[in-house]
């Protein structure tokens, strides 16, 4: 797939995220308030996807597969953090916390 084709994909995949947001919404299934936090988990969701096609394939001047699975891995601990913010902020404290060192553990093992 060429670069303009991933961003149309990913544009029809955001739509589609939107959607699915609205719909667990109107139905009931989650409130107003955590149609964001949805909308973040499954934009990272994609975005780890998106890693996952684009692994070994990277042009020059591109953003990196590690990159890109880092900020779905941030998408969706964010996400994850603002439901639980409901609950205690501790919780969210730690979500966070722990994205962050999973994060550097990761890029600390990393080899180019």
């Amino acid at each position: 797939m060429s670069n303009s084709d991933n961003q149309l994909l990913s544009f029809g995949v955001f739509l589609i995220i939107i959607v699915a947001g609205i719909l667990l919404a109107v139905s009931g299934v989650i409130g107003w308030g955590l149609f964001v936090p949805v909308v973040m988990v499954l934009s990272g969701l994609w975005a780890i996807a998106l890693a996952g096609m684009r692994a070994g394939k990277t042009q020059k001047y591109e953003r990196g597969t590690f990159s890109t699975l880092a900020s779905g891995f941030g998408l969706i601990a964010l996400g994850a953090a603002w439901y639980l913010f409901g609950i205690n902020w501790i919780y969210s404290l730690v979500v966070i916390l722990l994205a962050v060192a999973g994060l550097a553990i990761a890029a600390s093992m990393r080899r180019k």
